[in-house]
């Protein structure tokens, strides 16, 4: 396969994101007429975002020569997967629960229960469609789009530029502050930060899955703004917005962000083996090829060896010269020299 020069890397580029736009705007309306059609409205923000991923997966897949669909996206199989995704969410889930301390300290927290079957099932429905919509975040700005741009650029300026415009599209989220910005910024890094350390998206997806996750089923709190997700706990909080994060959720409090920044470190940490073993080109051992072709003077002596003649050998005789131990031998000996 013919490696793409920079100028097609960049008209990839153009084209992905214009792909990515007209999906973002083809899949909700899509979702809306299938669910009105069969009165399914309760499913229309899980399969809008199962619209969104699969138009994505598809698309990216061609743009790419029609490469594997896993290739292209950055979901590669391989035996580290589970464990990959697993301390994803165990590091969203305990920067979630430290971003709320100060909440639960200071009493802003008012947590009421409500559990029965109608809205245990919206419950499980709310954690379907937020898995899905952090896997096609992931894939929309950390995979196939984001490996274009960096390589047109570097991964530094690759994830400034990503993290600047999904800051600046959090401007338009319902009840958003200068602090949500800082925050959606500082996310956006850290969630890119999880690909260039895994060349995957497995260990930001479960970060991400379990910070959306934790905040609006757990707590029943907004998750950018967001409040349509069902939880069996039905939490009101009180206290100044920059502690609470308001009506836009934790990602609004001003302790988020140091939160944000004291995970950077811990997630260097988490990714030391995935570092070493999926972004270092192998490593190919130095020296000489054995298979060069030898000096020419030893070959010509080699030639002139082959076309010498071969040499005489001499045989002697097997008849023994020195005297004997035994008479009787010694005696026969002489008879035979002379007759």
């Amino acid at each position: 396969m013919n490696t793409p020069t920079p100028s097609h890397r960049i008209l990839r580029l153009i084209v992905g994101f214009l792909w990515l736009v007209l999906s973002l705007f083809l899949c909700g309306p899509a979702a809306q007429s299938l669910t009105t059609r069969f009165n399914l409205l309760t499913f229309e923000p899980l399969l809008e975002q199962v619209f969104l991923l699969i138009l994505l997966l598809l698309g990216f897949s061609l743009l790419n020569n029609r490469a594997p669909v896993r290739e292209t996206s950055a979901l590669p199989r391989r035996s580290t997967t589970k464990q990959e995704w697993s301390r994803g969410a165990a590091l969203g889930w305990a920067m979630l629960l430290v971003a709320m301390l100060p909440m639960a300290l200071s009493g802003s927290l008012h947590l009421s229960f409500t559990l029965n079957l109608p809205t245990l099932g919206l419950t499980l429905l709310s954690l379907a469609t937020i898995a899905l919509t952090t896997l096609a975040l992931a894939v929309a700005f950390r995979g196939y789009l984001f490996r274009l741009l960096i390589d047109a650029t570097s991964p530094t300026v690759a994830t400034l530029i990503v993290a600047l415009a999904l800051a600046a599209a959090s401007v338009h989220n319902a009840n958003s502050t200068i602090t949500s910005v800082l925050t959606t910024f500082l996310f956006s890094v850290l969630l890119a930060i999880t690909y260039l350390r895994t060349h995957a998206l497995w260990l930001g997806w479960g970060l991400h899955f379990a910070w959306a996750a934790a905040t609006a089923v757990l707590f029943g709190l907004p998750v950018a703004g967001n409040a349509s997700y069902t939880s069996i706990l039905s939490t009101d909080t009180t206290g100044p917005a920059l502690l609470t994060g308001g009506p836009y959720g934790p990602e609004a409090a001003a302790f988020t962000l140091l939160v944000l920044l004291a995970a950077i470190p811990v997630l260097y940490r988490i990714t030391r083996d995935y570092e070493w073993a999926y972004t270092h080109p192998p490593i190919i051992p130095a020296g000489y090829p054995m298979d060069i072709a030898p000096p020419a003077a030893h070959t010509a002596m080699e030639t002139a060896a082959a076309a010498a003649p071969a040499p005489l050998v001499q045989i002697l005789g097997s008849t023994p010269t020195a005297a004997s131990t035994l008479p009787v031998i010694d005696d026969h000996l002489r008879s035979e020299r002379n007759p």
